[in-house]
């Protein structure tokens, strides 16, 4: 890879994610070409709903072992820079409820901020995919604004009119879209962090380990939902509505929250 295009994300980078697994899959492989990176997963990985944790006796210990994958995920690519943002905040952050607590986000990401010193962000595109991964996405852009910080994004997944699986693709593709292409031993050292998150196997096989895709993060207005077709949580009939996420937004730009520092 030519490594021009992405130059501001290789040095001092905070790598802002909603979950364990977020990391591994938009970025593993250019985390492993970035000098100082630091990974921040903002929430505990552990959705209240125990169809997602009841395997595991409750929903600390998921959310405990989410946390065991991560960190033994970035160990395996020598990435020691990591931060577990509900460890640190003053409120739970909790897995699909992040949209409810972001000025308890905001000021714990603020605080790593002034501790570590990025020179650039990196975060989850605003796609409607998953209400924690649009609340990341809108954190940063705050962050970024109010650290006068230039923030990079990549995406997940989303839906397409017709209600389709969309993988690793923007909703619209505004500007440049530099796409690396992960091979040779930064490919097996991915494999490996892949390998880590054994609790999620059966969701991440959808995705293109090979691809990773990068841009400067889009000005979205956060008042409107990413896109007008059907939202991927919506269809999976989750409790929260778009309209939710986005008066959260709201409410958070319109409050004194956000300060220019």
């Amino acid at each position: 890879m030519d490594p021009k295009p992405l130059q501001k994300l290789l040095g001092r980078t905070l790598v802002i994610v909603a979950h364990p697994d977020d990391e591994t899959i938009c970025c593993g492989g250019l985390l492993q070409q970035m000098r100082e990176p630091c990974v921040v997963f903002v929430t505990d990985g552990a959705p209240e709903d125990d169809y997602f944790w009841r395997r595991y006796g409750s929903r600390e210990r998921y959310a405990a072992l989410r946390e065991e994958e991560a960190t033994a995920a970035l160990a395996a690519v020598g990435v020691k820079g990591v931060e577990f943002l509900a460890r640190q905040a003053e409120a739970p952050l909790i897995d699909q409820l992040l949209y409810r607590a972001l000025p308890v986000a905001f000021a714990a990401l603020s605080n790593i901020v002034e501790r570590w010193r990025p020179e650039c962000l990196l975060t989850l595109a605003y796609e409607g995919g998953h209400p924690d991964h649009d609340s990341v996405s809108f954190l940063a852009a705050q962050i970024g604004r109010s650290y006068s910080l230039p923030v990079w994004e990549a995406p997940l997944y989303h839906r397409d009119p017709i209600g389709g699986g969309v993988y690793q693709e923007f909703v619209e593709e505004h500007g440049e879209v530099i796409d690396h292409i992960v091979g040779g031993e930064e490919l097996e050292a991915k494999v490996r962090m892949l390998g880590c998150y054994k609790s999620q196997f059966e969701s991440l096989p959808s995705f293109d380990i090979q691809l990773e895709r990068f841009r400067p993060q889009v000005a979205y207005d956060y008042s409107r939902r990413p896109h007008s077709g059907k939202l991927n949580y919506q269809l999976w009939q989750w409790r929260m509505t778009p309209e939710e996420v986005c008066s959260s937004f709201i409410d958070f730009s319109s409050s004194a929250t956000v300060m220019k520092k």
